[in-house]
C-alpha cells in the first residue's frame, strides 16, 4: 500500500478513487478542435459546426462514464475563447454586436429528453448549434451483481442494465432501462414475474401519437387503472359504436 493508505490502529478508513480524463486526453483534444477552427476559418459558420460537433460529442459520451463534469465545463470555456477569437478574424476588433451574429440565445434538447436554454450559444440564424461538453450526462457504471448471469432469467435486471435482453422485444427493453426498471405510475420496481405493458401516454384514440417519446412501461394494473381515468376507455367504447 501507498502510505496514504495504510489503515492504522485498526481503524478502517474509506478512500475513493475518481478516474477523470487525464491531462494528456484532453491537450490532445483540445489541439485537435484548434486545429479545425484554425483549418476552417474562413468557411461559413455552418461548416465549422459540423465538423466540430463529430469531435466534441464522441470525446463527451467516450469520457460520459467517469467524473467528467469538471473537465467538460473547462472544455466548454476553452472552446468559447477559441470561437471568440474565430469572430474576431472575421469582423475585426470583438464587441457585443459582432459577437451576437454568431452568438445567440436558444434552447437545446438534451440526450436525456430534457430541454436546456442558454443566452450565449455558438449557433446559426437557423439554429444548427454547437454541441457542448456539458450537454452530455455522465452516467456512471455500474457493477453487475454478483449473483446475476444473462441466463438467470432475470430478463427485467438485464433490460434494464443494457436496454437489452435475451427473448425481450427492444421496444421494452429500451423503456425498461429510460425509466431505470419502475413503472411510472406506481413507481415500484418490475420484477420478472409482473406482468408488463406497453402504454401510450398520450392515448392514440385521444389523438396521441405511436411514437417512442409517447410510450412507457406499466404494470398491468397500472394501466388498467390508467386508462379508466384518462378518458381512453370510453373514446375507444364511442369510436366503435360509430362504426
Amino acid at each position: 500500500k501507498y502510505k496514504a493508505g495504510k489503515i492504522t490502529k485498526g481503524i478502517p478508513k474509506t478512500f475513493l478513487t475518481h478516474i477523470k480524463p487525464s491531462q494528456k486526453a484532453v491537450k490532445a483534444h483540445t489541439e485537435a478542435i484548434k486545429g479545425v477552427i484554425k483549418k476552417y476559418k474562413t468557411t461559413p459558420q455552418s461548416a465549422l459546426i459540423s465538423h466540430l460537433n463529430p469531435i466534441i460529442r464522441g470525446w463527451a459520451n467516450y469520457y460520459s462514464g467517469v467524473v467528467s463534469m469538471d473537465t467538460f465545463n473547462k472544455l466548454d470555456y476553452t472552446i468559447w475563447l477559441m470561437l471568440r477569437a474565430w469572430t474576431v478574424t472575421r469582423c475585426g476588433k470583438a464587441n457585443y454586436k459582432k459577437l451576437s451574429n454568431y452568438f445567440r440565445p436558444g434552447t437545446v434538447k438534451l440526450s436525456d429528453g430534457k430541454e436546456r436554454h442558454e443566452s450565449w450559444l455558438f449557433q446559426t440564424k437557423d439554429g444548427f448549434q454547437l454541441w457542448k461538453h456539458n450537454w452530455t450526462p455522465i452516467v456512471r457504471h455500474t457493477l453487475v451483481r454478483t449473483d446475476a448471469s444473462p441466463y438467470d432469467g432475470n430478463w427485467t435486471y438485464w433490460a434494464t442494465r443494457r436496454g437489452q435482453a435475451i427473448d425481450t422485444p427492444t421496444r421494452v427493453a429500451k423503456l425498461l432501462k429510460k425509466q431505470q426498471g419502475k413503472c411510472s405510475r406506481c413507481g415500484q420496481y418490475f420484477t420478472p414475474s409482473d406482468l408488463i405493458e406497453v402504454d401510450h401516454i398520450h392515448p392514440i384514440s385521444l389523438g396521441g401519437k405511436d411514437e417512442y417519446k409517447n410510450l412507457q412501461l406499466l404494470h398491468r394494473h397500472c394501466h388498467d387503472d390508467k386508462s379508466a381515468s384518462d378518458g381512453s376507455l370510453k373514446s375507444s367504447t364511442l369510436t366503435s359504436s360509430d362504426r
